[in-house]
């Protein structure tokens, strides 16, 4: 497969590439979605919002919510167990600029799917199908959904599932190749996502495992699917989607970052985080992201990767953090850093 194909569309969406950055809740709030499409990923989802319009005065909802800056496609992925609260949610997202929603069927966190949403909705077909029917016809832009291949090993209803998106009309379809038991344990596999495609109209994406250009390739031909979706492997790495696309145009390997270029998208995710959250919750969120930087990076130990990361997690303002990239991206970084066994900040 080459993407030398006609653009896929979501809707009236053209998308530039098939490798799309999967919604993390957590991970993919807007500086890290700003990131990942600079660096290449052809669409973004936006991290999981709640349902309940009860909830959104709260800090994490109204972040969660805030797109302003973010280029088109705007996309809000939607959770919930109640078809007309997820049909209310859908309206006041479009109302609040969202392009295209995208409802979770996927999510397999306890305190998710306790509340009957997420990937439990697929132990009922009939609440999915009302679901589905009822947040279509609440907008006129697009409405995606993200599902599990089922909820266990012996309820594997995945393609049933993905009749009623279709049928429901739903635009395009990411389906995660473990059931929700499984969690993010095991393999994912890929049959009953082959078997989706073979039996669907709309664009179905391939989630689960894609974690180098090679596994892309592989997922991509094995499934017939239209696009591949990353998720925890872009975590410390949102180099990965220009290096796919890359590799799918031309059958070669993009050249790793440079140290240089990994420190400015170091300190533009840093400075975003800052500007985003706050100097206080920016710093503590910076954290995360750092060790998984840290997790990507060949010239450490993983000992090294422990010193490195607690003298990180030490530092509590905007510019020892930038002053420590600065340093953790020099040639001679073990030296500035480790050689004495500790770091002043």
């Amino acid at each position: 497969m080459t993407l030398a194909t006609p653009p896929l569309k979501i809707g009236p969406h053209a998308l530039p590439n098939r490798v799309i950055l999967a919604p993390m809740a957590g991970v993919t709030d807007r500086p890290f979605r700003q990131l990942c499409r600079r660096l290449g990923a052809g669409w973004v989802v936006g991290e999981m919002v709640t349902a309940d319009p009860n909830l959104w005065h709260t800090r994490k909802s109204k972040l969660r919510m805030d797109h302003r800056g973010e280029p088109a496609p705007r996309v809000v992925q939607i959770a919930g167990g109640d078809a007309e609260m997820l049909a209310q949610a859908a309206r006041l997202n479009a109302d609040l600029g969202a392009q295209v929603i995208d409802i979770n069927m996927g999510c397999p966190a306890k305190k998710v799917c306790n509340k009957a949403a997420g990937s439990a909705l697929l132990r009922d077909e009939r609440l999915v199908g009302e679901i589905l029917d009822a947040v279509v016809n609440a907008v006129d832009i697009p409405v995606t959904l993200k599902i599990r291949t089922g909820w266990c090993a012996d309820s594997n209803n995945g393609v049933r599932i993905a009749r009623l998106a279709e049928q429901a009309g739903i635009q395009s379809l990411a389906v995660h190749g473990r059931h929700r038991e499984q969690r993010y344990t095991g393999w994912a596999e890929y049959d009953t996502i082959a078997d989706i495609k073979s039996r669907l109209g709309i664009p179905v994406i391939a989630n689960g495992d894609i974690t180098t250009p090679e596994k892309a390739v592989e997922v991509l031909h094995y499934t017939q699917a239209d696009a591949v979706m990353v998720g925890r492997a872009a975590q410390g790495n949102p180099w990965i989607f220009d290096q796919i696309q890359h590799f799918l145009e031309h059958g070669e390997h993009r050249a790793q970052p440079s140290l240089e270029e990994r420190r400015g998208v170091l300190i533009d995710h840093l400075n975003a985080l800052h500007g985003f959250y706050g100097d206080t919750m920016g710093v503590r969120i910076a954290r995360k992201h750092l060790g998984w930087y840290l997790g990507e990076d060949a010239r450490f130990t993983p000992a090294q990767r422990r010193d490195l990361k607690q003298q990180f997690n030490g530092l509590a303002t905007t510019e020892t953090q930038v002053n420590w990239i600065n340093d953790a991206m020099a040639p001679d970084a073990i030296k500035r850093l480790l050689a004495k066994g500790s770091y002043a900040a």
